[in-house]
């Protein structure tokens, strides 16, 4: 059985190649990841998947259903390769072998849980919290190297927690799994030295701030509700303990956080019977590659939702040569569409509402263009008391301000 994948956030652990400087590792990155490496030869990732698995094709986009007890040769062979597999949909309420509606429980694909690992640095000694546990398999890996007594994971749904405990214990990697809400982090095994997030965010919360020791690291994929590109952010703790910094390091998709999923807007609610003919129009010269990048590691997303706040960006299947791009605001009943066709070379825009939202989409790409097309590794985030800021090269360069479930 197969499934194309949606356009929302693909499996956990979905990683796009990286680009510009995001490509080159940090001294301490190359040295982790080979300290990682043993860990991952005895840390099998079979060990940890139920025998119903949903390997994810990064070049189709397609979802296959595998039954170990039907086709072994084939469910290893899925296990051990570098793929993400989805092992949970529709927050378990899904039935049967068929794919479901919406990825909601993944296993990383190994090389992308290698290179967080590195990001991470995580050295024996520390204490470490991994917020969604998953299959448990990135747990079993930092209990390899730090002791399964110095890790701490939480997970939001109870089944795949006592799933994951149960084969932890199987494993002999007895870690603590907590069912819970990760937001709110583990207070009672606090101060942690590393912590790790496996789901994507949108608002970072200052209580996983204030559980990691001053210089420690915390490693969270990051993004806005402008489209899935997102980024993993390295937030080092300052020395008073009152905020973290740091860099994005490379650009990844994962299943965002339950309580930060975005509801997206019911295009008929923005866009009823007559409101495109009754929008203001105009034209653009920005072509649909400038605007969309040209490949999933672009960071043209990425950029121009750090500038284009509380909107949510749609881009429809291209058809007869055409495509629309729409943009709906999420504070306001905002809306803009810009139509792109093969045959002309300038798109048609239209746009209504109290916000401008293809004049802010235009404007935040000509600053992208002014600062050089800047990678995901120029950007870097901020969260401290007052909540969150990006900036870009360096903390005292803020590019906005998100805040909460509009950011």
């Amino acid at each position: 059985m197969t499934r194309k994948a949606e356009a929302a956030p693909g499996p956990t652990g979905t990683r796009r190649p990286a680009g510009g400087r995001s490509a080159r590792l940090a001294p301490h990155t190359l040295a982790a990841r080979d300290a990682w490496a043993s860990a991952l030869e005895a840390v099998p990732r079979s060990r940890f998947l139920p025998d119903l698995i949903w390997p994810h094709d990064m070049a189709t986009g397609e979802t296959t259903s595998v039954d170990r007890a039907r086709d072994p040769r084939a469910w290893q062979r899925h296990a051990d390769a570098d793929e993400p597999i989805v092992t949970q949909w529709d927050d378990g309420n899904h039935r049967g072998e068929a794919p479901g509606r919406s990825f909601t429980s993944s296993s990383s694909m190994p090389s992308l849980v290698s290179a967080m690992l590195a990001d991470l640095d995580a050295r024996p000694g520390h204490r470490a919290l991994e917020i969604g546990t998953g299959t448990g398999w990135n747990a079993a890996l930092l209990a390899h190297r730090l002791g399964a007594e110095n890790v701490v994971t939480i997970e939001v749904d109870r089944a795949v927690a006592d799933e994951a405990r149960r084969r932890l214990t199987d494993f002999g990697m007895p870690v603590r799994v907590v069912h819970g809400d990760g937001f709110l982090g583990h207070a009672d095994g606090a101060p942690y030295d590393r912590l790790i997030a496996t789901c994507g965010l949108r608002q970072i919360p200052h209580a996983w701030v204030a559980q990691v020791r001053p210089g420690g690291v915390l490693l969270v994929p990051w993004g806005t509700y402008y489209g899935p590109g997102e980024a993993t952010a390295r937030l080092v703790v300052a020395p008073d303990g009152r905020g973290a910094s740091g860099p994005f390091t490379r650009p990844v998709a994962f299943m965002r956080m339950r309580s930060q999923r975005l509801v997206w807007p019911r295009h008929d609610d923005y866009v009823p019977p007559g409101a495109v003919s009754a929008a203001d129009t105009s034209s653009t010269a920005l072509t649909e590659a400038q605007l969309l990048g040209t490949g999933s590691f672009d960071a043209v997303d990425f950029a121009l939702g750090l500038r284009v706040p509380r909107v949510a960006r749609n881009v429809d299947r291209k058809h007869d040569g055409q495509r629309a791009v729409w943009f709906y605001g999420l504070t306001d009943r905002s809306w803009a569409v810009v139509v792109f066709r093969d045959d002309r070379e300038r798109a048609k825009v239209y746009q209504a509402g109290p916000r401008r939202l293809w004049d802010e989409v235009a404007d935040a790409h000509a600053w992208w263009v002014a600062h050089g097309e800047p990678a995901y590794d120029r950007f870097g985030l901020t969260v401290d008391e007052r909540g969150q800021h990006v900036w870009l090269d360096d903390p005292d360069q803020v590019i906005g301000r998100p805040q909460g479930a509009s950011g």
